[in-house]
């Protein structure tokens, strides 16, 4: 059996287009490589890394807060932190 290294589909509905591009954009990678994954995914076929994954579209968040931005947004949150214990009776 001969290993299939192109394909071409036709008549792709619109939204599967669009949803292979706004993949391509929010994960920077080409549109083969979107369509790729969508494919597997749908499939079941991926490796745990991508049929698992959850996107990196905010790594480029990571490590740029401040101490004190850390802090605001802790101290902001606080109150969904404490337990209500009458409702745990």
């Amino acid at each position: 059996m001969s290993h299939l290294n192109q394909l071409t589909l036709r008549g792709l509905d619109p939204r599967l287009e669009r949803a292979i591009r706004q993949l391509a954009k929010r994960e920077k990678i080409s549109l083969n490589k979107a369509a790729l994954r969508l494919l597997e995914k749908g499939a079941g076929v991926g490796t745990p890394d991508t049929s698992a994954r959850i996107g990196r579209s905010l790594d480029h968040l990571i490590g740029t807060w401040t101490e004190a931005q850390a802090e605001e947004l802790l101290e902001s949150i606080q109150a969904c932190e404490q337990v209500d214990a009458e409702l745990w009776e």
